[in-house]
This record gives structure tokens, C-alpha cells and sequence, in this order.
């Protein structure tokens, strides 16, 4: 499946903030630099979907907050699950 993401680097820990717009906005912990938030990303939905990092691709917007990510094996059924997990713990911060 493919989604789009909006990220926001140098949050407090990273997770799944909701949606703005046609993106999903997600809080990464790690710094815009040399590449760390792009593997942050990757790190991100592979352990949220407990897939390899390898079936993690970013397709478009590497060097972009506004980007396309791409998931190996995972369906918009999981990803919406992962959503609602998010919008919890979110209600009680």
C-alpha cells in the first residue's frame, strides 16, 4: 500500500499525529540530517506493521517533509488499525 505522510522531525517521540489534509502527519523523533528522519520513517512502519525494513520504500519526497511511502504486505485495513492505536494513546497524553 502507499500513503502519504507529512513529517515533523525533531518531535518529542515519534507516532502517527492523525490527519491533515490528504496526508497523515507523522511525529519523528530523529533530526532532519543526513538522513536519520528518512530511516526514522522506514524504522517507524516496519516495527508498526512487524515487516522488514526492507519492505519499507520511500517513493517519493526523500528530501521533503511531504512524502509517499510505500508498504510491502500491509493493507488499508492494518494501516487504519495503526491509526486508531495512534488517536488513542494520543487521547490519553
Amino acid at each position: 500500500m502507499r500513503v502519504r505522510i507529512k513529517v515533523h522531525a525533531r518531535a518529542r517521540r515519534s507516532r502517527l499525529a492523525g490527519k491533515v489534509g490528504e496526508e497523515w502527519k507523522l511525529e519523528i523523533a530523529a533530526p532532519p540530517v543526513d538522513g536519520k528522519a528518512n530511516r526514522a520513517v522506514v524504522e517507524f512502519f516496519a516495527a508498526s506493521f512487524g515487516v522488514p525494513r526492507s519492505a519499507v520504500r520511500i517513493v517519493a519526497g526523500e528530501h521533503s517533509p511531504h512524502k509517499v511511502v510505500e508498504i510491502d504486505g500491509v493493507h488499508e485495513g492494518q494501516f487504519q488499525g495503526l491509526t486508531n492505536e495512534s488517536a488513542e494513546a494520543g487521547a490519553h497524553d
